[in-house]
């Protein structure tokens, strides 16, 4: 039997890293992919390095109840194409995806399908599936999606480990193949144009009625508010307020650096900023109308973002009560 290569491409991934690449932001929404060109430099790529003819590319995505979209029909109506679909939870969150391509890849290894597989993916939960698929004698190739500085973005250190090798996709042609949408294109020069000033209302001058009122009007005292205390989670802060109930108010960032709080301020503006413009109106409503719940993939978008702004995959929890703090407080300049 002669020997093959095969793709397993996590899009998920992919896409994610590369408009993070093109936009600075991992909403797939801000960019415009050429999903045929793109498989076709994943296929070429594959091939070179492995000397070997393709059997298959395996495109695996998510899906509303595991239904094609006209998306995924494309792509499965491409040679040697395979499209397998996971589901879309009820949150917004990716299920079955990674269980999907580790099965397969252990299926193809014991089955002899292939000598040679390329993982595009950086998702450490794929690591067993690598070694076991190594245990049957297949080679597995991590493929990742270089990041500005031509470094490997979002990759696992032991996914990377594990594998007999990684490979970054092809940056020059891949940049070709997915580009900024008109909509994040919007968001950046609205947000490089300043903000027109706004006039300060003019001085009122008080009347000789109001001075009157003023001097006769009786003083009250004010009341002291009590000290703060913290309960529960040391996350959450309360206040017993004037009136006798108990009030949330921001949480506190001590201890963190000040260039690490700015980050978040950047990377919740920058999503934010492009969720708003790339949405649809009904999506902006249904964002406004739940909050303080941010919909599950705008939520992965901004933590993927200030994982790789902050070069770690741990993000302190006041670092992400900052970051959504302040996509909330970016959201509010477009519904002003």
């Amino acid at each position: 039997m002669r020997s093959h290569c095969a793709v397993y491409v996590d899009s998920g991934y992919l896409l994610a890293a590369a408009a993070t690449r093109v936009t600075g932001t991992s909403l797939r929404s801000s960019v415009t992919v050429d999903h045929p060109a793109l498989i076709g430099q994943l296929a070429d790529q594959a091939t070179a390095d492995s000397g070997l003819p393709l059997l298959r590319i395996h495109w695996y995505d998510a899906a509303r109840n595991g239904h094609p979209e006209p998306t995924h029909e494309q792509i499965g109506m491409l040679p040697r194409v395979k499209v397998r679909l996971g589901r879309i939870g009820y949150e917004g969150e990716q299920k079955g995806v990674d269980l999907r391509i580790g099965l397969d890849m252990v299926a193809h290894a014991r089955n002899g399908a292939v000598d040679v597989m390329y993982l595009v993916s950086g998702d450490d939960d794929l690591t067993e599936a690598v070694e076991e698929a190594q245990a049957q004698g297949v080679q597995v190739i991590v493929l990742a999606v270089p990041t500005t500085d031509g470094r490997p973005h979002g990759l696992s250190r032991h996914l990377q480990q594990a594998s007999d090798g990684m490979a970054l996709v092809e940056a020059e042609r891949l940049d070709s193949w997915v580009k900024k949408s008109a909509a994040a294109i919007t968001a950046e020069i609205k947000a490089a144009t300043p903000a027109a000033p706004v006039p300060a209302p003019a001085a009122k001058h008080p009347s000789p009625a109001d001075l009157a009122q003023r001097v006769t009007a009786p003083r009250t005292a004010v009341p002291t508010v009590p000290a703060e205390r913290r309960v529960g989670s040391p996350r959450e802060v309360v206040y017993t307020s004037i009136t006798g109930g108990t009030a949330s108010i921001s949480p506190r960032y001590e201890g963190i650096p000040e260039e690490s709080l700015e980050l978040m301020d950047v990377v919740a503006k920058r999503v934010a900023d492009t969720y708003f413009l790339t949405a649809t109106p009904a999506q902006r409503e249904a964002l406004l109308a739940d909050r303080p719940s941010i919909p599950r993939d705008v939520d992965r978008s901004l933590l993927q973002d200030a994982s790789e702004s902050l070069g770690t995959y741990d993000i302190a929890d006041a670092l992400r009560f900052r970051l959504r703090d302040k996509f909330w407080d970016a959201v509010g300049t477009h519904t002003r």
